[in-house]
């Protein structure tokens, strides 16, 4: 029988291949290993099965059986058919049929027709018997170590293991994020994916989220912004991070909340940025202005040199929950404007506000303020969303658009589009006053249940009826740590106060989250968390 001509590359090459049925298999010079003959052939070595010094089927077999023995060929994976095995490794068929054989019949190997054959999925009896082979390690005098800056950043490490359940603070309720709204807009755009969503990221983001977040700030936060001034970014410390990189340098200086965000402080740290904890009172984060009397007058002295940086959750502290007034806002954005300073505001918590006012943003309070205004989806959508944005000034929006694709090489183009379509439906705002509702409905229950049990004054004074979690107080004396601790082996998650202080904590307290607890659990979690700190009054 006269063989197929092979179609010529020239020319529409899928074209000839579809109308004259070529078979895949004979377009040899477009073959590629499979994954199983590459690891072979790197067990192997340079030399091969012929190195080994044995006959070429035993060869084979000993380095597959070893391979299953050693875990590289994990139970249930697909070995490739004898004849594409024979050719990739350039070993005759009847060469590979006897290694399989002989695997199938010790047990190594398990053979279904029609569908292939598989490293099995319980050792034989011999596999018992065999001493798994570990690989050589090198002394641990030998091994470099992590550097200070990273032995630092570990040994103060906050973040939890487990980032759900009763009391997690921070926490939205995810069940109640609208899947299939969001699923149905996923569906869609991925039936017919636009290329340029599926490479890389350029821009600081998909322009029609930048359009879509532009859109909702001016309007919920009054924050003075057009669309090419947002970047999109994989939430808050990655926003940070882009910010301090192009606007810092090692060694500069930042000014941030004490009692803070120890997320901040940690990627400021890595950064080489220094920092001072400024405390927060009742109007927010105090400015380090001191009078000195000379010769009867007195003069204005700032107590250290100005900081590059100034961190602030203005709309609602973290963690204490302080609204910062309108005389320290003000105050705030002259004393930035007189030293040159940048002010970072994170708009923490703010789409959740109770009762009350809404609070504007800092950015929008002064034209061309020297405000880096971020926020996020996390709250209001969900933290898995890895999602937040950052707004620039106009003037930094180019440089910081080429910054994020340099350093980051961004993403996530088919969600952002996804995240998008939902804000622009109308379907975002919606699920935020939905969940306003529902988390003001477990706010109320849990603050009840403090005063009922703990008293009034176990609510922290600056909390505001705001935000995804309460401060519960404790007396000076109290260890919050370790009822923090206690609370976590009975399954209960809090977060000590005395951790957010970056000097020595002068408050103790427990941060309660309520949003993603429901209604009918929030009493018996209580009632475990209550238990645990009664102990511990007992005890001191």
């Amino acid at each position: 029988m006269k063989a197929r001509r092979m179609p010529r590359v020239e020319g529409n090459f899928i074209r000839n291949w579809r109308y004259n049925r070529v078979p895949l298999l004979q377009i040899r010079w477009c073959q590629l290993r499979s994954i199983c003959a590459d690891l072979l052939l790197q067990r192997l070595g340079p030399g091969g099965i012929d190195a080994l010094g044995k006959p070429l089927n035993r060869g084979l077999y000993d380095c597959i059986r070893g391979a299953i023995l050693e875990g590289d060929l994990a139970p249930d994976t697909r070995l490739p058919p004898s004849r594409d095995l024979a050719a990739e490794m350039k070993l005759s068929r009847n060469t590979v049929m006897f290694a399989y054989e002989q695997l199938l019949a010790e047990g190594y190997v398990r053979a279904r027709i029609g569908s292939g054959t598989f490293v099995a999925s319980t050792a034989p009896e011999a596999y018992l018997n065999v001493a798994r082979s570990t690989p050589r390690q090198a002394p641990a005098a030998a091994m470099p170590g992590l550097s200070p800056r990273g032995a630092r950043l570990l040994a103060e490490a906050s973040a939890s293991s487990t980032q759900w359940g009763a009391f997690m603070p921070g926490v939205p309720d995810v069940t109640r994020f609208p899947h299939r709204r969001f699923a149905q807009i996923s569906a869609r755009l991925w039936r017919q994916p636009r290329p340029d969503w599926l490479s890389y990221g350029a821009g600081g983001g998909l322009p029609a989220l930048c359009e879509a977040v532009a859109a909702h700030l001016r309007v919920a936060r009054s924050v003075r912004c057009e669309s090419d001034q947002i970047l999109i970014t994989e939430g808050i410390h990655q926003a940070i991070d882009l910010v301090v990189r192009l606007l810092g340098s090692p060694g500069d200086r930042a000014w941030v909340e004490e009692p803070g965000y120890w997320g901040i402080r940690s990627v400021l740290q890595m950064n080489g940025i220094g920092m001072m904890a400024r405390p927060v009172d009742a109007e927010g984060l105090t400015l380090p202005i001191q009078r000195e009397r000379r010769g009867g007058g007195s003069r204005a002295r700032q107590d250290a040199g100005p900081p590059r940086f100034i961190f602030v959750t203005p709309s609602h502290q973290y963690p204490l929950g302080v609204v910062m007034s309108l005389a320290r806002r003000r105050a705030l954005l002259e004393f930035a404007r007189q030293h040159g300073s940048w002010i970072v505001e994170d708009d923490y918590d703010s789409e959740f506000r109770f009762s009350g006012q809404p609070i504007p943003s800092l950015q929008g309070m002064e034209q061309d303020a020297p405000v880096i205004y971020i926020g996020t989806f996390s709250k209001t959508l969900y933290p898995g969303l890895r999602m937040g944005y950052v707004v620039v000034p106009r003037t930094l929006a180019g440089a910081f658009q080429r910054g994020h694709g340099e350093l980051y090489r961004a993403g996530h183009l088919m969600t952002q589009a996804a995240v998008a379509e939902l804000m622009q439906s109308g379907e975002y705002a919606a699920h935020i006053r939905r969940m306003r509702l529902l988390y003001a409905k477990r706010r109320s229950i849990l603050a009840r249940l403090i005063e009922r049990y703990l008293g009034a004054d176990a609510l922290h004074e600056y909390g505001s009826n705001a935000g995804l979690h309460l401060v519960l107080r404790l007396p000076d004396s109290s260890d919050d740590a370790a009822i923090a601790e206690a609370a976590r082996q009975r399954g209960i998650i809090v977060r000590p106060v005395s951790r957010y202080f970056l000097g020595k904590p002068a408050q103790r307290g427990l941060l309660l989250g309520y949003a993603c607890v429901p209604e009918e659990n929030i009493g018996p979690a209580f009632e475990v968390l209550l238990a645990c700190v009664l102990e511990a009054r007992r005890r001191s």
